[in-house]
């Protein structure tokens, strides 16, 4: 069996967020890039199937060769092999078409639910649609048995059930599984496991961003003494407007 994992890498949470060139470019000095948490359990969940099932597990990123130490991470955890696309990720439409080039010959593809810089969340269709195979999004589990996959996935008002037979592509959703902490065997090997660099294939620019812009910041907290219920409820009256 041969699982890919596609990662994303993303600045730390706790990173602040400014632009630059007239709001239209972000601005990455000073930046802590992580691994995309929605991909860690991809990964994860990856590795925990290979393992069971005699396979292996690949990982592949579109991005320069900064995300290097991150892609390392991803080895370290346990995936054999890592593949980066060194191409600038414009948007998702760029990075599943760079993506879907070198995804022929897997049972299984992996992504995270989405990014947590852009959260588009569609790359995992988008690779579906391009390699004419069924998509699965947002699982929260995922078997492999009597060679069919099987997942659940979280719908309005419950859950849904769905087995196919492989190739097929998935997107983690957080229930997934726990994330697998590396190591310091699995840091020291990743070290040397083999990390391909390819050209890109596709095709630019399918989109541009015009500008960014920081969400409006939080204005003071009221306090309300208990007493005064109208005064409270006046407030969201008037002057928040949510009643």
């Amino acid at each position: 069996m041969k699982i890919l994992a596609c990662i994303s890498v993303v600045p730390d949470t706790t990173t602040k967020i400014t632009f630059t060139d007239n709001n239209t470019q972000f601005n990455t000095a000073g930046v802590q890039y992580i691994l995309n948490p929605y991909d860690e359990l991809a990964v994860t969940r990856g590795l925990e199937i290979a393992e069971a099932n005699g396979g292996t597990l690949t990982i592949v990123h579109v991005g320069k060769a900064e995300a290097e130490p991150v892609i390392r991470k991803a080895l370290s955890m346990g995936a054999n092999e890592a593949i980066r696309i060194d191409a600038e990720p414009t948007d998702a439409q760029y990075v599943a078409e760079e993506i879907a080039k070198i995804a022929l010959g897997y049972d299984l593809i992996l992504t995270g639910r989405e990014s947590i810089d852009y959260n588009s969340g569609v790359v995992c269709g988008m690779l579906g649609s391009l390699l004419g195979i069924p998509s699965i999004n947002v699982v929260t589990r995922i078997d492999f048995a009597d060679g069919k996959f099987s997942f659940d996935r979280d719908i309005d008002g419950g859950r849904e059930s769905i087995t196919c037979a492989g190739p097929c592509v998935a997107s983690a959703q957080k229930d997934l599984c726990e994330p697998r902490i590396p190591n310091m065997r699995g840091i020291m090997a990743a070290r040397t496991k083999p990390l391909q660099v390819l050209a890109p294939q596709a095709n630019a620019n399918f989109s541009q961003c015009t500008s960014y812009e920081l969400p409006v910041a939080k204005s003071g907290v009221k306090l309300i003494d208990a007493q005064e219920a109208g005064k409270l409820i006046d407030i969201l009256r008037n002057e928040a407007k949510v009643i």
